[in-house]
């Protein structure tokens, strides 16, 4: 099943709003007709909770000697028949979601597509409620068969909590995870160095990326950018703010001693300096004032004013977590962790472009998958 344009934004906001626990409550919240569209979101109070799960992330370090397993070996493993068997059940890899409604449902459904198309089988798909029977959830994987667990969503996530150990659980569509120790998969939060090669491209001469962040939310983060940075021959310029407060001091102060032809600031996953209500409106008016680009984590922003940002391929990621699904079946025993996003689509805003004087042509605006403001 093929989305159209229209209906994948919608799904990537929808998804967005859904990991910042707007439909925490099941189905009921869906009902109530505050359905965003990417033509009428919603104000910045609905989204000044979204990373408010976000929490530390505990990374693993893949253990030495290790030989990484690659597509094609993989292929061949999985041509095994006992194997082919196994996961011809149709039980072997299960995919837990929140039970949800349109417009939310859609985001997940993209998900389970993706999984499906790499799998070249229908998987057995759950929909779960926030007060599931984990323990008869246990019970009914088992008797299917499963090996392995797709969480998607905090919700699907915690149904895992009473799982066997047996079975592998890898997650997707969560931001961050609390005290999510041996918890494996792919996390909502873009992968920097993604995000600053689009900046590099963009904006050739630059040469610094500020950032304000709060060590406890997102000091993981911040590590897998300097990384980043430096691969792109950039200089990452970290500041730390423990409260609003801080970052309210921070940013005016940070962006007027900017140069916009060399610096940019970022703006994180991290719900203290990228606060919705106060500090995001701080920083767009300083940034436009200033001519200071600014690019962000979160696409939603780009529609409010920031240069760029970046937002789920739903399909793409439900590809990637069936890879390393069928990756555990067939034996690759290496040690996981949960990884940043790197199944992404770029939203541009070209308004903000030529304010600072970038004009993108035709051409260039074709490179992204969605340009506001909107024709």
């Amino acid at each position: 099943m093929n989305l159209p344009a229209g209906r994948r934004v919608r799904a990537c906001i929808a998804l967005l709003l859904a990991l910042a626990g707007i439909v925490a409550t099941g189905p009921a919240s869906a009902q109530r007709g505050d359905q965003p569209s990417i033509v009428d979101l919603p104000g910045p109070h609905v989204h000044s909770d979204v990373g408010a799960l976000m929490d530390r992330i505990e990374s693993g370090n893949v253990p030495a000697p290790y030989r990484p397993v690659t597509l094609a070996q993989l292929e061949d493993q999985l041509r095994r028949p006992e194997l082919q068997a196994s996961i011809g059940k149709g039980g072997t890899i299960a995919v837990l979601y929140p039970n949800v409604e349109e417009p939310f449902r859609s985001a997940f459904v993209s998900m389970i597509q993706g999984i499906e198309e790499r799998t070249k089988l229908h998987v057995r798909s759950y929909p779960v409620d926030p007060r599931v029977d984990t323990a008869e959830l246990n019970s009914t994987l088992k008797r299917n068969g499963t090996r392995v667990v797709i969480a998607l969503g905090r919700q699907g996530l915690n149904a895992t909590a009473g799982l066997d150990k047996e079975i592998t659980v890898l997650a997707g569509g969560v931001l961050l995870l609390s005290e999510a120790d041996n918890v494996a998969g792919i996390s909502m939060t873009p992968d920097p160095a993604l995000l600053f090669a689009r900046l590099r491209a963009l904006l050739p001469e630059l040469k610094r990326v500020i950032v304000v962040y709060n060590p406890q939310k997102t000091e993981w983060l911040i590590k897998l950018a300097r990384e980043a940075a430096r691969a792109q021959g950039l200089e990452l310029s970290t500041h730390v703010a423990g409260d609003l407060a801080r970052a309210a001091q921070l940013y005016p102060q940070l962006i007027a001693a900017a140069d916009n032809r060399h610096d940019a600031v970022w703006l994180p996953h991290d719900t203290t300096t990228v606060e919705e209500g106060t500090i995001l409106p701080l920083v767009l008016r300083e940034s436009w004032n200033s001519g200071v680009p600014l690019f962000s984590s979160n696409a939603l922003h780009v529609k409010k004013g920031a240069l760029f940002g970046m937002v789920p391929n739903n399909v793409e990621l439900g590809r990637t977590l069936a890879s390393s699904a069928l990756g555990v079946i067939a034996g690759d025993n290496r040690r996981r962790s949960l990884t940043p996003l790197r199944e992404l689509q770029t939203a541009i805003n070209v308004r903000t472009a030529s304010h600072i004087g970038l004009n993108l042509g035709e051409r260039q605006q074709r490179s992204f998958d969605f340009v506001y403001p909107q024709p």
